[in-house]
């Protein structure tokens, strides 16, 4: 009996294998380019630095791109002086645009989640809202939230209505890559910086 039953389930094995390949489609089946891809050179990210190395904070937007019309992706550069304690600057937070950080050079605290303080919504005609990430809202720093410490080589995934703050700001300056993915596609479609 177990011989008939070990020689059934190999057959329907067998046979079911058999189905499956006779259905996949050939090897030889091409996919048709649904777009190009877009270069974002290191040289592009440093002279992009370089433009506005002595201001304490600069957030560069270097290339939006539309992907096959479905989606924007933004990619900047963003440089914050040493800074420490409530001096640090501000949380905010963004409404349809996911941040992707990787840092380049430096080390922060960056804090993420909590509450702003004194919460306000960015004017819809700052370059904040209408280049960098759509609608926004800002205010003070971030009561409670996540604090990790970052730096080079490490990369963070901030989604939408996701307060973020850097806290502390240890090394002379930290610069990050930041990849913004705008699938609402508020941001300007083909920007390029001048």
């Amino acid at each position: 009996m177990r011989k008939i039953l070990l020689g059934i389930v190999a057959f329907l094995a067998f046979s079911a294998a058999s189905v499956i390949s006779q259905n996949a489609s050939p090897a030889t089946a091409q996919h048709t380019p649904r777009g190009t891809a877009t270069d974002v050179t290191n040289a592009e990210v440093q002279q992009t630095v370089q433009k506005t190395a002595s201001a304490p904070v600069s957030d560069q937007q270097i290339r939006v791109v539309s992907i096959n019309g479905e989606y924007n992706v933004g990619v900047g550069v963003v440089h914050r002086a040493k800074t420490a304690g409530r001096g640090a600057g501000n949380g905010i937070e963004h409404s349809q645009i996911t941040e992707i950080y990787h840092v380049i050079s430096g080390d922060a605290t960056l804090v993420t989640g909590g509450t702003i303080e004194n919460p306000r919504e960015v004017a819809a005609d700052n370059i904040v809202v209408k280049v960098l990430n759509g609608p926004s809202t800002g205010g003070g720093p971030i009561a409670g939230g996540t604090s990790r410490t970052i730096g080079p080589g490490d990369v963070v995934i901030i989604p939408p209505n996701t307060p973020h703050w850097f806290s502390e700001i240890r090394s002379d300056q930290i610069v990050y890559l930041v990849v913004r993915v705008d699938p609402h596609k508020v941001l300007p479609a083909d920007y390029i910086a001048k």
